[in-house]
């Protein structure tokens, strides 16, 4: 692959970066421009989660820039859990399987223990079809309305106590194939699935709280009168440039958890 040449004094080419179109202005740091430009392989798949990138004397020769340049802009991809720093072996891609990021995006704690300690939640998928996304699923998901979204429901319980009732919209192209049977059967996280088997990787979430009581239904589904206080958690989670690829509307218990978010 050719190396892309960035308009800046620590490069040895003065010539315009003609790889990247959506890489940032040249009046940018050099190394944010490096940091895009590594974020543009990482979309495009060139290393894949869980593998180990170049190093970073590697990419300062392909980049034609200087080590240090190459350190800044993997310090701020570690910063945003892009990739993984590990001593003695390397920066490795990301990837919701590591075990110290498998809870990334699961806010909802037990009161006693932690998640680890308290083990993988039994899923019971109770609906996975495919469905004209309606307008305001489209208008989330960045869809036109009509197109084919995955619509699924499921329920996590934990102890054997059904604690999160969940609603996913995803979307129908990058998700062909999806089954409730490979959703219930997957033994790792919902994510790292989505990672391994349809080379989606989320890498950012935003998120909506509010307290709610729970209709006939939800509380039926969650074991709860319909006078119990629950938690609703709506969860736009992104791929890549900001690409959203799933639309999560939970509802949470909280008589056995919390939610827990620390804030730095």
């Amino acid at each position: 692959m050719p190396s892309p040449q960035i308009n800046s004094s620590d490069s040895a080419s003065s010539t315009a970066n003609q790889a990247a179109p959506a890489l940032t202005p040249a009046f940018s740091p050099l190394y944010q421009q490096i940091k895009g430009l590594i974020l543009q392989s990482l979309q495009a798949g060139e290393w894949r989660p869980g593998e180990l990138i170049p190093s970073e004397m590697e990419l300062a020769a392909r980049f034609k820039v200087s080590q240090g340049t190459v350190r800044k802009a993997i310090d701020e991809l570690a910063a945003e859990n892009l990739v993984m720093r590990r001593q003695g072996k390397g920066t490795f891609v990301a990837t919701h399987s590591a075990q110290q990021v498998q809870y990334r995006f699961l806010k909802l704690h037990p009161d006693v223990g932690d998640l680890e300690g308290e083990g993988r939640a039994r899923r019971t998928i109770l609906e996975c079809k495919r469905v004209r996304a309606p307008a305001e699923i489209a208008r989330l998901l960045a869809l036109r309305s009509g197109d084919t979204v995955v619509q699924v429901r499921r329920v996590l319980a934990f102890s054997g106590i059904p604690t999160i009732l969940e609603d996913i919209w995803l979307p129908g192209q990058a998700f062909k194939g999806l089954t409730a049977e490979q959703m219930a059967s997957y033994k790792g996280p919902t994510y790292a699935m989505f990672e391994g088997e349809f080379g989606v990787r989320m890498v950012r979430a935003d998120e909506k709280l509010r307290a709610v009581l729970p209709d006939q239904t939800q509380a039926q589904l969650l074991d709860v009168t319909e006078q119990t206080p629950l938690l609703s958690v709506e969860r736009i989670a992104y791929t890549y440039n900001d690409i959203p690829m799933e639309l999560r509307r939970g509802i949470y218990r909280t008589d056995t958890h919390h939610y827990k978010n620390a804030l730095s």
